[in-house]
């Protein structure tokens, strides 16, 4: 008896050892996991726009991945990112920043100023983007491999087939169309190009004359002049199943589309000349717009997806066009382009994005939601410009088309 009591003691000691190891272990997994979580790979302490820069390193670690891609493109998307990251930098000093600009453009452009993936022939304009990278580095590095592969990005400019009136095709593969988008990828690079490397001053004026054309154009062909809004595309020959038979312009006006114009707009003046001709009446466009997009923003601060049908069934609240036109009206209002007004209008816009569709993940990394991937017009499968079409594209977060924006309008507006 004795012994069994005594094997039972044993027994229940043993029993609460057990526990008790147990209970310490678990105690210190979870001490383990709680560290895990609280552990901030991006800072809350910094402004948004170094915050989602960081986050955007951390989603894409190789700036020549952006926009989810499996493999390295010379593309608009590095450029339109990396352009933010360079005016964070400058800001920051941030040296992470920095050498996440520099590892892109060292690893696109060979030694001998090749740019890897880039094609010439395919005269495309979304290709002269990420041109801003190199006009940043250029002037920091001095490599001639930088240099080379902007004249070659130049030379494109002056090869780009044109409509009838002088009019930049989109791509070679969209004949007569000129698209809104295709302004904030080629002229700013164009615009500053020709200010800080042509020497000659005849042609130097020409491209900047070129310039300005591209934005009396759009304006002549793609303004509808009941709202003040832009057509997304426009096809002189009226051939596209897309174009208006009579007019040639695209149905539908497209937040992101006329997000990209804007953008264009502010960042051209940076370059073209005090004295320039051309500069007022870009001025005068950028107020047009202004009122007209103001005109069509919804109660919330944002703005529609397709920006005149409001809440008709399937149009969302998008994220992309919303942080381009605050950091237009942000830009053009802080430069003096725009009436005071506009800079309070971007700051309800910018309030609202961060409250609606920005979230941040316990790592510290911040989310932008509510992004439309891409749309287009024509290609193949064919994309018919309808409404239908417009609501029914990928939406997805942190599209880069979101982010850049987003970080230039937090510098802007110094959130």
């Amino acid at each position: 008896m004795k012994t069994s009591t005594k094997y039972i003691a044993l027994f229940t000691l043993a029993l609460g050892l057990s526990a008790t190891a147990c209970k310490e272990s678990k105690s210190e997994t979870e001490t383990k996991a709680e560290t895990a979580a609280v552990e901030k790979v991006v800072p809350e302490n910094l402004k948004w726009s170094e915050r989602m820069m960081l986050s955007e390193i951390v989603r894409f670690p190789k700036a020549s991945l952006l926009d989810f891609r499996d493999k390295p493109k010379w593309s608009y998307t590095n450029g339109l990112v990396l352009d933010a990251a360079a005016r964070v930098y400058e800001q920051t000093k941030n040296e992470k920043i920095y050498n996440y600009i520099y590892a892109f453009a060292d690893e696109m452009i060979d030694s001998t100023g090749n740019i890897l993936t880039y094609k010439l022939s395919n005269q495309n304009l979304d290709m002269i983007k990420s041109g801003d990278v190199l006009l940043y580095l250029y002037p920091k590095t001095k490599e001639q491999r930088f240099l080379t592969a902007m004249e070659t990005l130049n030379s494109q400019m002056d090869t780009q087939p044109k409509t009838s009136d002088g009019g930049y095709w989109h791509k070679k593969i969209y004949p007569y169309q000129m698209w809104l988008d295709g302004l904030y990828m080629a002229e700013p690079f164009h615009t500053r190009y020709a200010k800080e490397y042509i020497e000659d001053e005849a042609k130097r004026e020409h491209i900047y004359n070129d310039v300005v054309l591209q934005f009396d154009l759009i304006q002549k062909h793609s303004r509808d002049k009941k709202t003040g809004l832009l057509y997304h595309g426009w096809d002189e020959s009226k051939d596209q199943r897309w174009a208006n038979k009579d007019t040639g312009n695209s149905e539908h006006f497209w937040s992101r589309g006329m997000g990209w114009y804007g953008m264009a707009m502010v960042d051209v003046l940076d370059f073209l000349p005090e004295d320039h001709p051309g500069r007022a009446r870009i001025i005068a466009y950028l107020n047009q717009y202004a009122e007209a997009i103001t005109k069509v923003q919804d109660a919330s601060g944002l703005w529609w997806q397709v920006l005149d049908q409001g809440n008709r069934e399937g149009n969302y609240l998008e994220a992309t066009g919303t942080a381009m036109f605050t950091y237009t009206f942000a830009k053009g209002a802080n430069k003096g382009y725009l009436p005071a007004k506009y800079l309070d209008i971007a700051n309800k816009a910018y309030d609202s994005l961060v409250k609606n569709l920005v979230s941040v993940e316990e790592n510290g990394v911040v989310n932008l939601n509510k992004c439309c991937g891409v749309a287009g017009l024509g290609g193949n499968p064919y994309r018919d410009g309808s409404y239908e079409y417009y609501i029914g594209e990928i939406i997805r977060s942190n599209d880069p088309k979101g982010t850049g924006p987003f970080i230039m309008a937090s510098l802007e507006l110094n959130k």
